[in-house]
């Protein structure tokens, strides 16, 4: 299956968290895919490359064709699982290179904080950006202060691959980042933090999905 076809049919976006999570990384992802999550994130910065990749494998089987699977910065356990792709940061593995190592065949994400970083992102090959932080985040220690989601629709006008939201986003706030443009969300604290992961990424799809209705 070509997973770049669920890029356009994103909506919520999981970024997994094991040190917020419950109920643990691969009940968080099995209950997301489930409620029918189409984007994985594994995120993972405190375990063994072993590790990693012992959980990447249990974790590309729980998305199978359901949903795109990225590892967050390693891209050496991303080839070592043969995951759909990876997300990187600003001051990771430039575009080009992750390119080179992973294929043309394999999605790429990054993080970009304004227009600059989000046309420069496309420019280099990025698959989708990123756009982060919407609003002020305590999951990312270093994420810097929420743009808004009034800043959205700028970047949106300005490319032409998908803008995944980042950053304080939750039930209160989420109608307004895809008011805003945002094509998918992350929210990692309201989801991996519940009692119940895949009611609370229902909810969310179902708000994403509600919202763009009446947007058209």
């Amino acid at each position: 299956m070509d997973k770049r076809k669920l890029l356009a049919k994103i909506d919520f976006y999981l970024v997994t968290d094991s040190g917020l999570s419950k109920k643990r990384t691969l009940s968080d992802v099995r209950n997301a895919v489930e409620a029918g999550c189409r984007i994985v994130q594994y995120r993972e910065k405190d375990r063994s490359t072993k590790e990693m990749v012992k959980e990447a494998f249990l974790i590309k089987e729980i998305c199978e064709d359901k949903a795109i699977f990225l590892v967050n910065d390693r891209i050496d356990v991303a080839m070592a699982v043969d995951a759909d792709g990876v997300h990187i940061g600003q001051d990771d593995m430039p575009i080009a290179i992750a390119r080179q190592l992973l294929g043309d065949d394999k999605i790429i994400g990054l993080t970009v904080h304004n227009l600059k970083e989000a046309l420069e992102a496309e420019q280099d090959g990025a698959d989708y950006v990123g756009l982060s932080p919407i609003f002020d985040t305590s999951t990312k220690e270093d994420a810097g202060k929420g743009i808004g989601p009034e800043s959205i629709k700028g970047v949106k006008n300005a490319l032409n691959i998908p803008i995944v939201a980042i950053g304080g986003i939750n039930k209160e706030n989420c109608m307004s980042v895809v008011r805003g443009g945002a094509d998918s969300l992350v929210a990692i604290s309201a989801v991996v933090c519940s009692d119940d992961v895949k009611s609370e990424t229902k909810y969310f799809i179902d708000m994403i999905r509600i919202t763009r209705t009446n947007l058209s």
